[in-house]
């Protein structure tokens, strides 16, 4: 079960990792990059605490340390629903150098927040002293089977099937990558042309200051909101460094996200329209055994072409946005419903496999950019910037498919007597079912 776990994990991150873009053209001395993130959950209320201890939970799990604490970046993708918050700065006048944001009353996080150099540490690879230097892995078949487009039935054309053969070899954990030894891929069938944007985000880098921080890691309080009046004050920072996020940039509404229908049948998607959303983006994938050491990946996603999968769930440009929804790899911002294909995750992601059908969507929000002074309109006219701001917006959901939870949120709304106990009592139940705690 961990090795399937494993190719599993291995699988998505190796479709979702991007290098980060670097930045182009001429930049103000400061600058300040803000993400704002909303998670859901689909089906299942806020729980306040009991998430927290979720999350906690799943840390422990993973061998992380305190579970109250937060540490940047926090937004390339939630854990549970709540709101998450990142905030890097780039003081070329004092690379490194500690700042504050003086925030507004309604971010419910106190006066300021303190942005502090981060060091990123490099991952300890082996686990255990006492772990074996070297594993050996045996030969493993994996058959990707990709469907795409919303609609009850699978298309002409569909699936595409690609078969990867991999030759077992040894891994020397110490060693990361470079410890891979022996290993040989084949592959045949259809291979689509995968679908992605750079990655944006920034990463912990030397003379950067981020929020959360380790002296720093509290939890963004549900209800928070971002706009209003900011302050950013520190040496090096110019004094006219004061700035306001209007409605439109602050955090996103959660997706209301409702899922119903059997895995072997066409799975209806629906959900309200999300605020200040510019576009909508849907994918799935699951996992089962077909045999000894042979596993089949279904991908799914909304787009009207193949390629697009979990790399595009994340923070990106106005401009890749755009392109993305010409090309028709997103959903409109009038988009209220999708189906999944009959049957497609059929006899995968059952109790059986361990390995639930897992989907994502993303709700893009708007792109907001403040430029001190700001850029004259004629282009002739010299223009020395300050500091600028560049503030993202995402709202995101995630969902086991298969398991409909719609009848349970809607007893939670429409039932406000409901003993609050008795409701975490039943989440917890269903979670640690989940989790196999």
């Amino acid at each position: 079960m961990r090795r399937r776990n494993l190719l599993f994990v291995t699988l998505l991150s190796a479709l979702a990792a991007l290098p980060a873009a670097s930045q182009q053209g001429k930049a103000p001395p400061v600058t300040l990059y803000v993400e704002a993130l909303t998670h859901s959950m689909a089906g299942m209320p806020d729980m306040g605490g009991m998430m927290g201890g979720l999350a906690g939970m799943m840390a422990r799990r993973n061998g992380g340390g305190d579970s109250g604490h937060t540490i940047y970046p926090t937004t390339r993708t939630g854990v549970t629903t709540g709101q998450y918050l990142d905030l890097a700065l780039h003081n070329a006048n004092k690379p490194g150098a500690e700042a504050a944001d003086q925030i507004p009353a309604g971010l419910n996080l106190g006066r300021s927040l303190q942005l502090l150099p981060i060091t990123e540490e490099r991952p300890e690879h082996a686990t255990r002293p006492d772990a074996p230097r070297e594993v050996s892995t045996e030969d493993m078949e994996i058959k990707i089977v990709e469907y795409w487009g919303c609609g009850a039935a699978v298309r002409p054309g569909q699936p595409k099937v690609t078969t990867i053969k991999i030759r077992g070899g040894t891994f020397d954990p110490s060693k990361g990558p470079m410890g891979m030894q022996g290993f040989g891929v084949q592959a045949s069938g259809q291979v689509s042309r995968g679908i992605s944007v750079p990655d944006s985000t920034i990463g912990v880098r030397p003379g950067y200051v981020y929020w959360p921080n380790p002296r720093d890691g509290r939890k963004v309080p549900t209800g928070a909101r971002l706009a209003g009046d900011h302050q950013i004050s520190g040496d090096g920072i110019p004094a006219s460094m004061h700035f306001q996020v209007s409605d439109a940039s602050d955090f996103m509404a959660k997706i209301g996200l409702r899922t119903q229908g059997e895995l072997t049948d066409a799975v209806y998607l629906g959900w309200p329209t999300v605020a200040h959303s510019n576009a909508y983006f849907i994918s799935a994938v699951g996992m089962q055994p077909l045999g000894e050491r042979a596993y089949q990946m279904t991908s799914w996603s909304s787009a009207e072409l193949p390629g697009a999968g979990a790399a595009l769930h994340v923070s990106m440009s106005d401009n890749d946005v755009n392109g993305l929804l010409r090309r028709k790899v997103f959903l409109p911002a009038t988009s209220t419903s999708c189906v999944i294909p009959r049957g497609i995750f059929a006899g995968g992601g059952g109790r059986q496999s361990g390995m639930p059908a897992m989907l994502q969507m993303s709700a893009f929000g708007p792109e907001t950019f403040i430029t001190y002074p700001p850029k004259p309109a004629n282009p002739k006219q010299a223009w020395h910037p300050e500091w600028s701001v560049r503030l993202r917006t995402r709202s995101t959901a995630s969902a086991i498919l298969g398991l409909d939870m719609g009848g349970m949120q809607d007893q939670d709304d429409d039932d406000p007597q409901q003993p609050q106990q008795q409701q975490r009592r039943g989440m917890r139940g269903l979670l640690n079912g989940i989790l196999g705690g």
